[in-house]
């Protein structure tokens, strides 16, 4: 039987992916930075497990606790928006760790086992930002698009070893806490200088003015496609609107 680990399953993409790979079978390592109960329901075929991706000791020892693992996909993200000259570097700095340099050091952990046993997958959830010209995102987009990088790369250097690598690319989902974490720390409104408040009204207004958005099984399915994928495809949009950005691309 098969076994993935998930990060950043709390809520949202992970957790609704955890649930799908569970239901059709799979052994599921449902990992979060902070693991609570009730989040899934008891199970002897899916564990939670506490894993901080931008601490290497976390990352050790949720990978000791979970054993072999055939699939890892890496969730785990912080959200920013806003203008770039009204975000401290700080935030900069903690976006990457997580949404980057975490992605990395999560991959990096678990690549000896695929290696040596000649099988494995990654896949890498990052953002249909990376698909479109997106204002307000300069941050977020970057960490994202540094992971893309990462995994086209990745994936050439794996692929001798019979390991592959994937990018699964969400678009904007209404129904995740993504848009009550942006306020959490600080709001939106103290990272938009006065300077840039008509073109950041805009923008938001244009955002929620689309009509076509992404849901959490949209995203579940399309991981769920990644590790099973065989052709090749590297980059794999996820919901209609994503869809539609890379479609015009």
């Amino acid at each position: 039987m098969n076994t993935v680990l998930i990060t950043g399953t709390s809520s949202g993409y992970g957790r609704e992916t955890a649930r799908h790979f569970h239901e059709r079978g799979w052994n599921v390592i449902a990992t979060m930075r902070r693991p609570r109960p009730g989040v899934f329901p008891e199970s002897d075929r899916l564990r939670v497990i506490e894993l901080d991706v931008t601490r290497p000791e976390s990352i050790a020892a949720a990978l000791e606790a979970a054993g072999p693992v055939d699939a890892l996909v890496n969730n785990a993200g912080i959200p920013s928006m806003g203008v770039f000259e009204g975000i401290s570097m700080a935030h900069v700095r903690e976006v990457f760790e997580t949404n980057t340099f975490g992605v990395m050091a999560t991959t990096r952990a678990v690549l000896p086992q695929f290696r040596e046993r000649g099988s494995g997958v990654v896949v890498n959830v990052t953002s249909s930002v990376v698909l479109g010209h997106m204002p307000l995102t300069a941050v977020y987009k970057a960490s994202k698009t540094a992971v893309e990088g990462f995994t086209s790369s990745l994936a050439l250097e794996l692929a001798p070893f019979g390991v592959r690598a994937k990018t699964v690319e969400p678009g904007a989902c209404l129904t995740t806490n993504f848009g009550a974490r942006l306020t959490n720390d600080v709001p939106l409104e103290e990272q938009v200088p006065a300077p840039y408040a008509a073109f950041a009204k805009k923008a938001m207004d244009d955002f929620a003015g689309q009509d076509a958005f992404t849901k959490e099984s949209d995203v579940a399915e399309t991981v769920w496609r990644a590790v099973h994928d065989t052709t090749g495809q590297l980059r794999f949009p996820a919901g209609p609107d994503a869809v539609r950005l890379d479609q015009a691309k």
